[in-house]
C-alpha cells in the first residue's frame, strides 16, 4: 500500500500544494491532473524517493519512507516526462541502458520482446535520433516491461502517442493493476482503466 499523509511541497518561495493525503491498495491507480506548474512532477518524485517534501509523510507497505529509501528504490520505477533517449544509441541498446540502470540484467531475448510489445521490431536496430517522438516514448516505456515493479509512477506517459500506443499504455497499465500493482499517473489526456480501479487527485 501506498500512503501520505498531509504532503506538501515548494519550489522557491512558492507553494506547489499541501495537505495531500492519499491511500491506495494493490490494484488501484491514482490519476493526477492540474494546471501546468501545479506540482504533479514535483508529487511524483517524492514518491519516488528521488526529491524531499516540504513537509508531510510517505508511507510505503507501511513503513515511513524518504529520499532514496532503498525499499522505495527497489519497488518503484518512476519515467519522467522526456523519454530520456541518446541519440546515438539504437532503440535496443537505449532500452537495455534504461533497464540496466535500476540494476537489472539487459537480456537480449528480453528487450527483443518488450521492442516488439510495443510495436518496436522494425525500429530495434535505428538510432534513436532518427526515431519519431511518439516511437521515443515507446522505447522508454517498453521498460516496463522488464521491470518488475509494484509501483509504477508515470509523468505524462501518452504524450506524443499515437491512438495505438495509447492503446498499448492502457493496456500495460491495466495488466499491472490486475496482477496487483499500484499506479500514479500525472496526465492531461484521458486514459480510460477499468471500472472501480481508478481515484482522482486535482492539483490546483
Amino acid at each position: 500500500m501506498l500512503e501520505t499523509q498531509d504532503l506538501a511541497a515548494r519550489r522557491g518561495d512558492a507553494q506547489l500544494f499541501s495537505g495531500v493525503s492519499l491511500s491506495l491498495g494493490s490494484g488501484r491507480a491514482l490519476i493526477v491532473r492540474g494546471p501546468n506548474g501545479s506540482g504533479k512532477t514535483t508529487l511524483l518524485r517524492i514518491l519516488a524517493g528521488a526529491t524531499q517534501a516540504a513537509a508531510g509523510r510517505v508511507l510505503w507497505r507501511g513503513e515511513q519512507v524518504g529520499p532514496f529509501h532503498p525499499a522505495l528504490r527497489a519497488s518503484a520505477i518512476f519515467i519522467g516526462h522526456a523519454p530520456a533517449l541518446k541519440d546515438e544509441l539504437t532503440a535496443e541498446e537505449n532500452l537495455a541502458s534504461l533497464t540496466t540502470l535500476h540494476g537489472v540484467p539487459a537480456h537480449r531475448p528480453a528487450v527483443l520482446e518488450a521492442l516488439n510489445t510495443w510495436s518496436l521490431s522494425r525500429q530495434r536496430s535505428l538510432p534513436a535520433r532518427v526515431l519519431s517522438q511518439g516511437q521515443r516514448r515507446r522505447v522508454s516505456l517498453a521498460r516496463l516491461r522488464l521491470l518488475s515493479r509494484p509501483l509504477w509512477l508515470l509523468d505524462e506517459p501518452a504524450t506524443a502517442l499515437d491512438d495505438a500506443g495509447q492503446i498499448m499504455l492502457r493496456e500495460a497499465v491495466s495488466a499491472h493493476l490486475a496482477a496487483g500493482g499500484i499506479a500514479v499517473i500525472a496526465t492531461h489526456q484521458d486514459l480510460p482503466i477499468a471500472s472501480g480501479r481508478q481515484q482522482s487527485l486535482l492539483l490546483a
